[in-house]
């Protein structure tokens, strides 16, 4: 008797990374009309991702931070060496981090604006 699971829908899922969840839940306050407590529940997660960007901000600067000591180490001018350096995945992941990070403190302040208004708009409604 066959069985009708293929090996993909019983194979462990790789977590998502916390790029992957920050642009699924940026997607979804773009693209919806949020709940209040939709928004809530969006504002705690983005908030708890916060300390993992943090944690890969200091990962990616140590790891840029060794790309570019070893170019200093072996070029004769700085700015030749940051410009290789620069070119670097770790330089890349650097950035991206940041970018990560930036992103999830706009969309914070976006859901805390959205909270206020709708609070503000019930307030008014009694």
């Amino acid at each position: 008797m066959a069985s009708s699971h293929n090996l993909a829908s019983i194979a462990p899922r790789r977590p998502e990374s916390v790029r992957d969840l920050v642009r699924t839940m940026q997607a979804e306050i773009r693209d919806t009309d949020l709940a209040p407590e939709r928004a809530c529940v969006l504002l705690a997660k983005l908030t708890a991702l916060l300390g993992n960007c943090n944690d890969e901000i200091r990962q990616a600067d140590a790891a840029y931070a060794a790309v570019l000591l070893q170019h200093l180490e072996s070029s004769e001018k700085a700015n030749r060496a940051t410009i290789r350096a620069e070119t670097s995945p770790e330089y890349q992941r650097k950035r991206e981090a940041r970018d990560t990070k930036e992103l999830v403190v706009e969309l914070v302040r976006s859901l805390k604006y959205l909270l206020r208004s709708a609070e503000e708009e019930m307030r008014l409604a009694r």
